[in-house]
Order: structure tokens, then sequence, then C-alpha cells
């Protein structure tokens, strides 16, 4: 079974780093505990969240909610954390969700995002892909490929990232 995850408000960014990964993370972005827990339990989802306080309810406690308890600040650390301490693929399936909304992102043809894009862009790129909520386009530019490096950074817990391992 896939693993999925709902990140806590306190956890914003780390939920962006899970989504680059391809994994889908709902953001919970306001502090309302019970609607996280509704959503976790109805959706078999695992809680992300630097709250201590929360890793003490009973639900957490007895092992029927799911939690990762983020002690990281540093959002590179925290996936890192969220990686080892779940055994997750890095390569997972990179740049397959809306970094801001979650959805799977759709192929689309270079004449469909024409006027979506720079022009530069449209003239230098030949892949596409939009999101179908936010309508959103990415393309592997060099975002993307700064990206890509800073996952690979991530995955051999380089010091760039001042990861202690």
């Amino acid at each position: 079974m896939e693993i999925k995850f709902i990140a806590d408000n306190n956890v914003g960014k780390l939920a962006r780093w899970l989504r680059m990964i391809g994994y889908d993370t709902t953001l919970l972005r306001q502090k309302d505990d019970a609607q996280m827990i509704k959503i976790a339990l109805g959706e078999n989802r695992v809680i992300l969240t630097k709250d201590a306080q929360f890793m003490k309810r009973r639900l957490v406690t007895n092992g029927s909610l799911k939690t990762v308890h983020i002690d990281q600040d540093d959002p590179k650390l925290q996936v890192q954390e969220v990686v080892k301490t779940l055994a997750l693929d890095y390569h997972f399936r990179p740049f397959s969700l809306c970094l801001e909304c979650n959805e799977v992102l759709v192929a689309r043809d270079k004449e469909n995002v024409k006027n979506l894009v720079p022009a530069h862009v449209f003239e230098t790129q030949s892949r596409y892909t939009q999101c179908p909520a936010c309508h959103r386009v990415y393309w592997p530019g060099t975002h993307w490929q700064a990206m890509v490096k800073r996952m690979e950074g991530l995955h051999r817990g380089g010091s760039e990232n001042h990861a202690s391992t």
C-alpha cells in the first residue's frame, strides 16, 4: 500500500518536499487537530507534526493513528528525518504532483501551454505537465534541475544541508 501523509500547519515546507519526491501529502493550513485526525483516519494518512502535545493523544499512544513527530526545524533535515524513519525512496515519483495543491500532474502538449508559459520557455522546452486543479504549469528547466540537485544532496546527506549523520 502506498504511503500518504497529512502535514500539520507547522511543517508546510516538508509537505512541499514530500510532494516533490512524489508522496501524496495533504497540508492542513489551519490548526485543527480534530480535522487532521478525521482526515488521517479516513484516508489512511500518516500525520507529520512538530507538536509534542499532539503525540500524547490516546490515538497516537495506542497506535491507532500513524504519526511521525518531527524534531528538526530545517525543512531539508525534516525530509531526511521522515525518509529515514519510514524507509522512503527519494526517487519515488519525482515531479509527479503539484507542489502547491498535491494534485497529480498531467502531461500537456507544447501547443496547449503556449499562452501559459514565458516565450523563452516555450522556445526552449518541449515537455510540460500541468496541475488540473490550480493550472500551474511545470517544465524541466533550470529551476527543476536545481531541485533535482537539492534532492540528490538530501539523499547523500551532504554537508550542503547541514546534516549530521
